[in-house]
């Protein structure tokens, strides 16, 4: 009954937004396609994109519809506050040292992929271990990304989720289709204005019902904690993990892998017309943190709102309904504070507006996986065809555009159908948590990987090695693995004698003892300690 509420309030112009907007961002990304003749105009848009284009598709890229509900609904939640803004250190400092470092080496030689230099340096052994890290980390976590993003996008709209996935799946396919990178960055910088202009009207629309307008905010959201930024508690346990020593030791190495390892993000870097001008690009988009802030701000917003505005019987019934809704899913705790936001803007905001915030939503989704698309679909193609090391002419011969068009569509059906997959499954098995936490598993070992690759020295057997000693402690520090081993009903007690795990307070589940950003540095280190150790002969460095 409260869905059916909520799903009404979801109006004929809303729908006529939404889908005016994706329409609109079609023929944007049609008009924008270029000429795509050979795989180099396909993935690397021909070298010729502007940095600002990239530097906005690069910040649509971290700014996911994920982000755009859920950071709003971490700092609503109980205690929830601004400490989150404290991993921006870490991520811009990773963002200048990628910019300077790993940008020049890149674009020294004609490569699609940080894969392709890390073959040429250690041979095509290492280029396909890592093709195949990023590769599963990828396939599972931009699915997920999709399906959480549907969820509260069902609850809203009344969409089935089912449908919603078939959607996303369709206009991604297409838009990458239709003009490979060039149409996947410029519908990106849609995106980004429409994060910026969607995030900016909630924040001063709420802002503009609050008693005593922004001093009643400041005081408000002080009074009750919300604006605490700087956290210096030392420590690894796992509720220690927005703080400023896990910011500017831990996120660093998480960084340089998303934008220096990372296919997804580095692809675009690829794009721009020389070194100089993709570093240009990587840094200026560490401003995409001023997007973070403002998020945090609508969160912060929504709490002031709700403390003056409480919620009426109807708006907390359509809460609860809403949060059992994504509770089921089992993705995260917070599911009724994921959900405030969509709320809000479907409640309060004139029909219209509340259509192109959700459409922002929408697209963001399809953003996401478009982008995964190109990624997946070019180191494949790369892994099998090694188009770095072959000649225009033996490209042209070889007819590479025509594979690459049947990579994407079925990499887009694969991703669409796991994602579906994932939505029968999740009732029944929790692997959701498991999909989160996929990056922790792959980020430490692909940045080994590439270190080893810009000093010359890496041994195929010691990088496989440190991967998979790697993986071992990651699955021994968070509990993905062991939800499922316990929905089974296997013994779990005796995992809590490791020192990693521990028992719940009711003793029926585990909970990890340390945060699992220190597993960034730590298994990058092992990762290349290995690589290194065992390799026989050095090579002259590259930096």
């Amino acid at each position: 009954m409260f869905l059916s509420a909520i799903h009404l309030k979801f109006t004929y112009w809303d729908w006529a937004v939404l889908i005016g907007y994706l329409l609109l961002t079609t023929w944007v990304g049609h008009v924008m396609r270029g000429k795509n003749a050979t795989i180099r105009d396909f993935f690397l848009g021909g070298r010729s994109l502007p940095w600002w284009a990239v530097t906005g598709s690069i910040i649509a890229t971290e700014i996911s519809g994920v982000t755009f509900i859920g950071v709003p609904g971490t700092l609503f939640a109980l205690n929830g506050d601004f400490t989150y803004m404290q991993w921006g250190i870490g991520s811009i400092f990773a963002r200048f040292l990628v910019a300077k470092w790993f940008v020049k080496v890149y674009y020294e030689q004609e490569i699609y992929s940080p894969y392709d230099y890390m073959g040429k340096r250690l041979g095509s052994g290492t280029k396909m271990l890592a093709t195949v890290l990023f590769t599963l980390g990828s396939v599972l976590g931009q699915s997920v990304r999709v399906l959480v993003a549907a969820i509260p996008l069902r609850v809203v709209t009344g969409v089935p989720i089912e449908w919603s996935i078939v959607i996303i799946g369709v206009f991604a396919i297409g838009w990458t289709l239709m003009g490979g990178m060039q149409t996947v960055i410029w519908t990106d910088v849609m995106q980004f204005f429409l994060f910026a202009i969607g995030g900016t009207v909630a924040l001063l629309w709420l802002i503009s019902g609050v008693d005593g307008g922004w001093s009643g905010f400041w005081e408000t959201a002080g009074q009750y904690g919300r604006l605490k930024t700087w956290d210096f508690t030392w420590g690894f346990r796992r509720e220690l993990e927005f703080t400023f020593w896990v910011a500017v030791i831990a996120v660093p190495f998480q960084n340089l892998t998303a934008f220096g390892v990372d296919q997804l993000n580095a692809q675009r870097m690829f794009c721009c017309r020389d070194a100089k001008q993709a570093g240009k690009a990587l840094i200026y988009s560490s401003f995409g943190q001023l997007l973070t802030l403002l998020m945090l701000m609508v969160g912060a917003a929504l709490f002031v709102w709700y403390h003056n505005h409480p919620f009426t019987p109807d708006e907390a019934n359509l809460v609860k309904a809403g949060a059992e809704t994504i509770a089921n899913s089992n993705v995260r705790a917070s599911a009724e504070h994921d959900f405030i936001f969509p709320m809000w803007i479907v409640t309060v905001l004139p029909p219209g507006v509340s259509g192109l915030l959700l459409a922002g939503i929408f697209a963001a989704c399809i953003s996401s996986l478009d982008s995964i698309l190109a990624a997946l679909s070019q180191t494949t193609l790369s892994a099998i065809y090694h188009p770095e090391n072959r000649t225009d002419q033996e490209l042209s011969e070889m007819n590479l555009m025509r594979k690459t068009r049947l990579l994407i569509v079925g990499w887009g059906l694969a991703l669409t159908g796991f994602t579906q997959l994932l939505n029968l499954v999740r009732e029944d098995i929790p692997i959701l948590p498991l999909a989160f936490g996929m990056t922790t598993y792959t980020m430490g070992p692909l940045l080994g990987i590439l270190l080893c690759a810009l000093i010359g020295r890496g041994s195929m057997r010691g990088l496989v090695l440190g991967s998979i000693l790697s993986v071992l402690l990651v699955t021994f520090v968070r509990i993905d693995l062991w939800v499922l081993w316990i929905k089974a009903g296997w013994p779990f007690e005796w995992l809590a004698n490791l020192p990693t795990l521990e028992l719940n307070d009711g003793g029926s589940g585990l909970l990890p003892v340390y945060c699992y950003a220190w597993a960034w540095p730590v298994t990058t280190l092992i990762t290349f300690g290995c690589g290194y150790l065992l390799a026989k002969r050095p090579a002259k460095p590259v930096i």
